[in-house]
């Protein structure tokens, strides 16, 4: 069948208070023989303004390392297509760093996981790549042995990486050993070996991508401004559809982080969440950015440039007892930047007993400002289903939110960590969603009034999780009045720590 091609000139522009210039740009897309789930291509007006050229050619990434080598070759040489991300090493107190960038692990026995996900959206194609890593007692570097077992009781270990891509298509690396794992204390900058290069010493810390090429076979990198890797599917996941192999080079630059745009960034959980309570804690790292670079997926080379891109992570004992998640950065109907995350679950309250609280929220950034609808602010309501449908709205006194959602895609059952059985099939995501969202200034009489966003996307992720999810579940956060009083004191933790840094507690 003859490959079709296909030209979009279409200019671009970027808000100007984010420093962003008009732009214009021709994208070209290849689109393959290969039928594509997600139907005809649309045309849509950006929450992220995306200029991607996406160039799809013969994968070279298959089986051997031979062939490993040959594509590492071509990337010396510039490989085949245009699209050159560059790499800029971490900066010491970048801007837009959250807290809670760093990795968590306090070297303890207690339970512990951290886990990350970064995101990739390709308008043009209604693709997306979304990147999972997982650690799991990492004090353990190996699977236990029977006198730890009776020491510590079961535990599981190891590292896990995930890439839900292209049709909602899947690959998974797993590993029950996290000796070549690692982490920074207090920046985003995490990556694992899981096969090095012969003769050669795993990465312990950020390196150049040369380097990284040079020691690594199979295993990954990523930090704020920069990401690569390379995976091979493990066969654990023969109830999903998946590719072989993955390869992927990009760099990012951040446009917001979470909270306003020329503010100090905010802990998505509350200044609480430098403790290990009301655990798993979760922090948006970056609410939306702007990536470059290329993605080979299932035969084929994806190339992008400044496609929309997206970052969170969680940590403590395990995910909740249950939870649902909406985020979206793809918008239509707007002519600013927009990135939405809301997500709830039951979430444990610390004590001697088994006792459980609805928690959730909203968060919108909209042209470098960021609307936050917590519990410690306001009301946030919730009717989700246990697949297909989600709604929220929020009120925090000032504006009002609402977000519908909805999907016909059967989903892809994804690992998560849980307390009883650790990286297990325990959620499932789509990024095929139909979204709705609006937001109003509330009116002095308490009324909906001013409306700030009317805006849809078919590019919404979409997830839910845990369980059981027997019908559809309504909820209202439900956090006791104390606790909401202590969650919204303005205290600022890293200023505290800073006087003291030796207390400072790791990944703040």
């Amino acid at each position: 069948m003859e490959t079709k091609l296909l030209s979009l000139c279409e200019p671009h522009h970027f808000s100007p208070h984010l420093r962003f210039s008009t732009i214009k740009s021709t994208a070209t897309i290849k689109i393959l023989p290969r039928a594509s789930k997600n139907g005809p291509q649309g045309s849509l007006k950006l929450g992220f303004r995306s200029i991607s050229r996406l160039v799809a050619c013969n994968s070279i990434s298959g089986g051997s390392s031979s062939e490993s080598l040959k594509i590492e070759k071509e990337d010396k040489e510039g490989g085949e297509g245009s699209v050159r991300p560059i790499y800029l090493p971490t900066p010491v107190n970048r801007e837009l760093r959250t807290p809670h960038s760093g990795y968590h692990f306090d070297g303890t026995t207690r339970k512990f996981f951290e886990g990350w996900y970064f995101k990739v959206s390709i308008p043009e194609r209604r693709q997306s790549f979304c990147f999972m890593y997982t650690v799991e007692n990492p004090v353990f570097p190996k699977k236990l042995t029977a006198l730890e077992v009776a020491q510590h009781g079961p535990r599981f270990t190891g590292v896990g990486a995930q890439i839900l891509g292209a049709d909602d298509n899947y690959i998974c690396q797993y590993s029950e050993e996290s000796k070549n794992f690692w982490g920074s204390r207090h920046e985003l900058m995490l990556g694992n070996t899981f096969i090095a290069k012969k003769n050669c010493r795993p990465p312990d810390k950020e390196v150049p991508p040369q380097e990284f090429n040079t020691r690594v076979l199979e295993g990954f990198q990523v930090t704020p401004l920069w990401h690569q890797g390379f995976i091979r599917d493990d066969g654990r996941s023969n109830y999903v559809e998946t590719v072989k192999t993955a390869r992927w080079v990009y760099s990012t630059h951040p446009v917001f982080g979470w909270g306003d745009v020329d503010s100090r960034q905010k802990p998505t959980a509350g200044w609480l969440a430098a403790f290990p309570v009301f655990e798993p804690h979760w922090q948006i790292c970056m609410a939306g950015g702007l990536s470059t670079g290329w993605i080979e997926w299932d035969g084929e080379r994806i190339e992008f440039q400044n496609a929309p891109s997206y970052s969170e992570k969680n940590w403590g004992g395990a995910f909740p007892r249950k939870w649902f998640w909406v985020q979206c950065n793809v918008f239509e109907g707007a002519s600013g930047e927009i990135a939405l995350t809301a997500a709830g679950g039951l979430r444990q309250i610390p004590g001697l007993t088994e006792t459980f609280e609805n928690a959730a929220l909203i968060g919108v950034h909209y042209d470098g400002t960021f609307y936050e609808f917590v519990p410690w602010n306001g009301v946030v309501n919730w009717e989700i289903a246990p697949w297909g449908y989600w709604f929220m709205s929020a009120d925090n006194g000032r504006y009002v939110v609402e977000l519908e959602a909805t999907t016909d895609d059967q989903g892809t059952t994804l690992l998560a960590p849980t307390a009883e059985a650790g990286l297990s099939q325990a959620c499932k995501d789509t990024c095929f969603g139909m979204l709705k969202l609006q937001m109003w200034e509330r009116r002095y009489d308490g009324s909906k009034g001013k409306i700030i966003l009317d805006v849809t996307s078919n590019m919404a992720a979409l997830e839910v999780g845990g369980g059981p999810w027997f019908n559809t579940w309504k909820g209202q956060t439900t956090t006791p009045k104390i606790l909401n009083d202590i969650f919204g004191l303005p205290v600022d933790m890293e200023d505290i720590f800073n006087f003291v840094p030796v207390f400072k507690p790791p990944g703040l």
